[in-house]
């Protein structure tokens, strides 16, 4: 039996019709949606505290300026998680491996705090090129290396939430087509093999909630350069 590791990444279709649209919007009708009750559930209590303890702590270091995006990033830190922790569920699909769909979110974010910085502070936000008290010579160079890191930055977000879950998918199903192969023939070894795979899928799920969360607070960071 031949595998294909990758093939768990190629977008899956049918009739010639991506499925990954089918994907992205599955997470959103698994949300909780609020009540009309005074008292709410136990989920929607868990789930409001969690949005309210991670965008205190996302804006803590922006200025008021940068509340408005608020919404915004405590949105699409959700939305990563819940994609990312269905894509760990069997026979599904992460449309959070596709370098593509994360460059998608990573570039039009990112240019839009660059396009802030530049209207209401062009000064600060080009003096984030040269550092202060650089020699002479030195100033061609730094400008382009600084430049350079400038760009870099959203694809620096798209690669490193790819890298890490496609990695995690590997490890999971290499070490799962171990446990699988080496269960008639060395039984013991399998439950091990399984054991390992049991805390590997805990710290998947423990990356998959980091990752997203990373994601949206280097985008903050990013933000609090240029507001």
């Amino acid at each position: 039996m031949v595998l294909n590791f990758f093939d768990q990444f190629m977008s899956p279709t049918h009739l010639g019709i991506p499925l990954i649209v089918l994907a992205l919007s599955l997470p959103w009708v698994l949300f909780p949606t609020p009540s009309a009750r005074w008292v709410n559930n136990r989920l929607l209590t868990l789930q409001g505290w969690f949005i309210n303890r991670f965008t205190q702590q996302l804006l803590l270091p922006l200025n008021v300026g940068g509340h408005k995006w608020a919404l915004l990033f405590t949105s699409l830190m959700v939305f990563l998680i819940m994609l990312n922790l269905l894509g760990l569920l069997p026979y599904t699909f992460t449309p959070t491996t596709q370098l593509s769909l994360n460059m998608g979110f990573a570039v039009p974010l990112w240019l839009a705090t660059v396009i802030i910085g530049m209207r209401n502070q062009p000064t600060a936000a080009l003096g984030h090129l040269l550092p202060e008290g650089t020699p002479i010579l030195l100033i061609p160079v730094l400008i382009i290396i600084e430049t350079i890191s400038l760009f870099i930055r959203p694809l620096a977000l798209g690669v490193r939430l790819t890298a890490n879950l496609t990695a995690g998918h590997l490890l999971i199903q290499l070490i799962a087509t171990a446990a699988f192969v080496l269960t008639p023939m060395m039984p013991t070894v399998a439950i091990l093999t399984t054991a390992v795979l049991f805390l590997l899928t805990l710290l998947e799920v423990a990356v998959a909630m980091i990752q997203a969360y990373v994601f949206v607070l280097l985008l903050s960071l990013y933000l609090q350069e240029n507001v």
